[in-house]
């Protein structure tokens, strides 16, 4: 392949994977109604549109970020402390899912294991957890 149809074609590609993502996500978001979930938590109706905002910001600025390496060295203390915020963050979205499609409840009657079903949630929090500890500590330094 010559190398405009290469670049064209990359270009195509990414764009492509770029809006299929971006899709999935705001498709997820929209299903588990997390801003008017979010209004109606913190009884702020009026400020819907600055839930919104901030959701499109930071997508696009951790997007910017990700695609140029941006790099901040704050330390490790201010770096543990957005990790907490990301942890909380994936944990809370995964609960969310959870919750909407059911699929603990529908697994354990299907296992016939109702019963075990506090097991069963501690088993995938402390996955996720020795996961995530796992490639921060581990598999990215």
């Amino acid at each position: 392949m010559t190398a405009p149809i290469s670049l064209g074609l990359t270009l195509l590609l990414g764009i492509a994977g770029g809006v299929a993502v971006g899709s999935g996500v705001i498709a997820l978001f929209i299903v588990l109604d997390m801003i008017p979930r979010l209004a109606q938590l913190t009884s702020s109706y009026n400020k819907v549109h600055w839930y919104e905002g901030a959701m499109v910001g930071g997508s696009l600025i951790g997007t910017l970020s990700d695609f140029w390496n941006w790099r901040i060295s704050a330390g490790p203390i201010v770096e543990l402390g957005v990790g907490l915020l990301d942890g909380i963050f994936v944990g809370l979205l995964a609960a969310a899912l959870t919750e909407v499609l059911n699929v603990l409840p529908i697994l354990a009657k299907r296992l016939n294991m109702t019963r075990y079903l506090v097991g069963m949630l501690m088993a995938m929090v402390c996955g996720k957890v020795a996961g995530s500890l796992f490639d921060w500590v581990v598999y990215r330094h």
